[in-house]
């Protein structure tokens, strides 16, 4: 469980970032849309990052569009704000988008 003090200062954020280039801080979470070749591949994707949010016990905001998935997290039990365990997930979503032959699009 976050609290306070797991809060990600601005600097750890722009840090996570550097690391995550899949990746931006938008509307206070950590957000990115990735490209699939195909809607069911999309769902792949769905499907993968929903075991993780069951390994991690932390769930992301998810939005499906054909071949496109949107993530965002936020760690709600810290008020809504950016964790390390924000940035933990967005790191292993990566891996499983990548695995999966996706296209980051962040920006979009």
């Amino acid at each position: 469980m976050a609290g306070r003090k797991d809060i990600l200062s601005p600097e750890r954020i722009d840090a996570v970032l550097a690391a995550l280039p899949d990746w931006r801080y938008r509307q206070g979470g950590l957000s990115t849309v990735y490209k699939m070749p195909t809607a069911a591949v999309a769902l792949e994707l769905i499907a993968a990052v929903g075991r993780l949010a069951e390994q991690q016990n932390h769930h992301p905001d998810l939005d499906w569009r054909y071949n496109r998935v949107s993530i965002r997290y936020t760690s709600h039990d810290a008020g809504g704000e950016v964790t390390e365990r924000d940035a933990a997930a967005a790191s292993a979503a990566s891996e499983a988008a990548a695995r999966l032959g996706a296209t980051a699009q962040p920006a979009t």
